[in-house]
């Protein structure tokens, strides 16, 4: 009689089938959250993903370890955004750079927009790249400062302030005037300049901007 063979495995130590799950789920979770944000049910995913709810848990016991697992590549990103601006020997440029591609992340992934504002004390490695894209970006704002093209009382927490800005905007135009953030984008960088402003994005079509108006209203009015 011939003894059962023992389940292969891949460079991760799982079993052959627990990966391809673990791949599932987080394929799954990233397309979700990218899409409805963080509050997406996890039965929901689950089911989604082609997996049963316990093996999700099994997998991923809280929502917040499967936050992490599913954004740790997009964090990294996030760190190694600073790091690239750093390199611009342009000070303002590499603000403005910095700025951009940060909200060009949020625009792309409304879970992410929630991540750059959670905080995950468990997660050594999420938080250590967290923690250096901040210090990185402080050391943009002192560059910029001191080459006199960005104004003296800008300070890094300002930079929480229009991520939250950006994030209502994209929550309100989304799927009326997709582009409409890169304009108010531009605005808070003007806003920071203590050089001549530059020429803005081309603006939103008007009616598409007052359709966003009236989800808005319909959705207060809800609450």
């Amino acid at each position: 009689m011939t003894a059962p063979q023992p389940a292969s495995k891949d460079g991760t130590g799982l079993r052959v089938d627990a990966e391809r799950n673990r791949q599932r789920i987080l394929a799954t979770a990233r397309e979700l959250f990218a899409e409805h944000g963080l509050d997406v049910p996890m039965e929901d995913l689950a089911r989604q993903a082609e997996v049963g709810v316990g093996t999700l848990y099994r997998r991923y016991p809280t929502r917040a370890d499967l936050i992490v697992a599913a954004f740790e590549d997009k964090m990294r990103t996030y760190a190694e955004a600073a790091q690239q601006a750093l390199a611009d020997p342009d000070p303002w440029s590499g603000f403005c750079g910095y700025v951009e591609k940060i909200c060009a992340m949020q625009a792309g992934d409304r879970g992410f927009t929630t991540v750059l504002t959670m905080t995950f004390p468990t997660a050594k490695r999420f938080e250590a790249d967290r923690d250096q894209a901040f210090a990185d970006f402080s050391t943009l704002v002192e560059r910029a400062k001191a080459a006199g093209s960005l104004r003296s009382d800008f300070v890094t927490e300002d930079l929480p302030l229009f991520l939250m800005a950006n994030a209502g905007v994209l929550a309100a135009t989304a799927d009326t005037a997709p582009d409409a953030w890169r304009r108010v984008v531009a605005y808070l960088i003007q806003a920071c300049a203590s050089t001549a402003a530059q020429p803005l994005p081309t603006p939103p079509e008007p009616r598409k901007i007052f359709k966003a108006m009236l989800r808005v209203t319909r959705h207060q009015r809800a609450k």
